[in-house]
């Protein structure tokens, strides 16, 4: 009867997660196209409101863990519910606001909301509700639905700026963003329809003892700090750098925006992937093309043509480190405390998204262009390749719960 209750279930919950995703990580990738405007209005270099996004993704990192914790605990779709208030919050914060002031309180909150309504609640409840052999898939079916909102919401954003000003798109994504509130009690699993826990039962004190001690989970976290470093080092500088090179802000909406189609597919690809070969070696193959995607890109001048490829050819390459890493995780542990340490990796992502943005904006402001950060970026995808490779992955079959 709980089986038969979670197959109905579980196809719900992943369509819930992929909705909250798809606005939580959709509404991030736009913060881009407020670097100008805003920091025009402030009357500041483009270093301050850098910093501010910094400081949002080591919040989103930092809270991660115990957001991740209580979701393990209380339910995810109690934490989600809360997150998505938060996030709308600290968006109208920023438009009501205007100053420096509420520009960081505005992202802390909107940091405090991705920890809380994001990515690693989504997987900790999916993992949880989908059935094994449909677990690999369903985290990237997740992580590939949820790609739409960027897609989406990045040329919305636009058009919203140009009509109504950056600050009207800002409420009009906290008034999308509280809606989320009502696509979190999808995530609510009926009382007494638990999956039964596989293996050992650990305590949480156990799991986190296990997990500190574990090279290879060490060696992961290590790698994703390059994932976050690359990913909103783009997003938060591409359009100023292609705004330097003379194109227009509407290639750099839909580049952006291409990263969150071609992500679609790419997210979806390396779930599956995950699911049927080696996911340390899908993970570390990822990390390498992305090296050698960014060195391609800055050694190419910038033209509309090659700007669209390369937000395609990374979007390949976005967000399929979700369903190989989060997967890596359920093969060391099991997928009890999943959301919770996934929330301990991800803060080292988080790290390296808080050095991606404000490292970005401090060296455009010394020196006026991107040249070295671009170079640090494709060096990092070869590092975390190596790093990646040399993770040990035990089969499946024997992983501790």
């Amino acid at each position: 009867m709980i089986l038969s209750t979670l197959r109905q279930r579980w196809f719900i919950i992943m369509l819930a997660g992929a909705t909250l995703v798809s606005a939580t990580l959709g509404i991030r990738q736009v913060f881009g196209l407020f670097l100008a405007p805003i920091s025009v209005e402030l009357d500041t270099g483009f270093q301050l409101f850098s910093l501010a996004i910094a400081v949002q993704n080591l919040v989103w990192g930092l809270s991660s863990p115990f957001f991740g914790a209580a979701a393990d605990r209380y339910g995810p779709w109690r934490v989600a519910a809360v997150g998505a208030l938060l996030y709308a919050g600290g968006l109208f914060l920023m438009a009501s606001f205007v100053t420096e002031t509420g520009v960081f309180i505005g992202q802390i909150l909107v940091g405090l909301g991705l920890g809380s309504a994001g990515i690693s609640i989504a997987i900790g409840a999916v993992a949880r509700a989908a059935p094994p052999e449909k677990r690999s898939l369903a985290m990237g079916l997740v992580t590939s639905f949820g790609s739409f909102g960027q897609f989406a919401l990045v040329p919305i954003t636009q058009i919203l700026m140009v009509n109504g000003g950056w600050q009207f798109a800002l409420v009009m994504l906290s008034a999308i963003m509280a809606s989320m509130v009502a696509v979190a009690i999808g995530l609510r699993t009926p009382a007494g329809s638990a999956r039964p826990v596989e293996g050992p039962v650990l305590t949480i004190g156990a799991t986190l003892h296990q997990a500190v001690n574990s090279r290879d989970y060490i060696l992961l976290t290590i790698g994703f700090f390059v994932c976050g470093l690359q990913l909103v080092f783009i997003t938060t500088h591409l359009p100023t750098y292609l705004h330097d090179a003379g194109l227009s802000t509407k290639i750099s909406s839909w580049a952006l925006a291409l990263i969150g189609l071609f992500n679609i597919i790419g997210a979806f690809v390396c779930g599956w992937l995950g699911g049927i070969v080696s996911k340390k070696k899908t993970l570390a193959t990822v990390y390498l093309l992305r090296g050698i995607i960014i060195a391609a890109f800055i050694v190419i001048p910038p033209t509309p043509v090659t700007a669209l490829l390369f937000g395609a050819a990374m979007g390949l390459l976005w967000l399929g480190t979700i369903p190989l890493t989060s997967g890596l995780i359920v093969v060391f542990f099991g997928p009890r405390y999943l959301s919770m340490l996934y929330g301990m990796v991800f803060l080292s992502h988080q790290i390296g998204s808080f050095v991606g943005a404000w490292l970005g904006g401090i060296w455009y402001d010394w020196f006026g262009n991107y040249e070295a950060m671009w170079w640090l970026n494709a060096a990092a995808g070869v590092f975390a390749f190596l790093v990646n490779w040399a993770i040990r992955e035990p089969r499946p079959a024997v992983a501790a719960a």
